[in-house]
């Protein structure tokens, strides 16, 4: 028993995926401090993959937290998901950390605050996936977005505390984009419509390599404007009500097809005739 547990101290320091989950407990800090110390023992060259999940009674501690993604960075890690969720409050992705070469995929989600007043360098992330964060402001979203120049697949999932009223993407490589936008109350009455039109998102997006698009709204998902989509071929949208169907109309407009879907999957071949599922 001893001889295994010496070979596996030796082993697990050359695991490339490593996975650490923390839930409900108000020592949030002694988690960090063993999961910093673990990271620092690492030894093997390239940190494939790096999940961190954190559900908490405390506040969570940025600055612990920060190191942790710090620490993986230094050993060069290609995917990190990183939920966060506190009975208290919010956690700050590190502003210092929006700056890796090595990192491929992104996974977002829970309390996690994105604030980046400026742009980024995140030139080899490929996937983005945004699930129910929290934007500082407009900018954040732009800033981050920009800097991911080999994007090629994002989420993005919005919630109720999201109260951006412009969502811009505006990424030349993006490929897939998967839009869910929960936003607004289904059991809001009619005559509110004018306080709806006040919460509704409106999407700007810029994606002329797009190809695939799938859209999930729920009772107003607001107004989509697409400024250069000459690639689409594939649209999935999923939407509840007659208003939706109707506004989704100008999702279209700009593209190279002139194609309209509702509650449903339209194919757009090469000849520009829509078929539907």
């Amino acid at each position: 028993m001893s001889v295994l547990s010496k070979r596996w101290k030796s082993l697990w320091k050359m695991m490339p995926h490593l996975e650490f989950i923390c839930k409900w407990t108000n020592d949030l800090e002694r988690f960090s401090d063993n999961v910093c110390k673990t990271l620092l023992s690492h030894k093997a060259p390239v940190l494939q993959s790096l999940h961190v999940e954190i559900d908490s009674f405390d506040d969570p501690n940025m600055g612990t937290i920060g190191i942790m993604i710090g620490i993986a960075f230094g050993h060069h890690v290609r995917e990190l998901v990183l939920h966060v969720c506190s009975a208290k409050t919010s956690f700050t992705f590190p502003r210092s950390l929006y700056n890796c070469e090595t990192l491929e995929t992104l996974v977002l989600s829970g309390l996690v605050r994105v604030h980046v007043p400026f742009p980024v360098c995140l030139k080899s992330l490929k996937t983005l996936h945004l699930h129910r964060v929290k934007y500082e402001d407009e900018e954040s979203v732009v800033n981050l977005l920009s800097g991911c120049s080999s994007l090629e697949n994002l989420l993005v999932n919005r919630f109720v505390f999201d109260d951006l009223k412009t969502f811009t993407i505006a990424v030349p490589s993006l490929q897939r984009l998967t839009l869910i936008d929960v936003n607004n109350d289904e059991d809001e009455d009619d005559d509110e419509d004018d306080d709806k039109d006040e919460m509704s998102s409106i999407y700007l997006i810029n994606a002329p390599c797009l190809k695939y698009l799938r859209i999930k709204g729920f009772n107003k998902l607001g107004s989509i404007l697409f400024e250069n989509t000459p690639e689409l071929v594939r649209a999935n949208i999923d939407i509840k009500d007659e208003y939706n169907i109707t506004n989704m109309s100008s999702v279209y407009k700009s593209a190279s097809s002139s194609v309209f879907a509702s509650n449903g999957v339209v194919y757009i071949p090469k000849d520009g005739v829509p078929k539907g599922n």
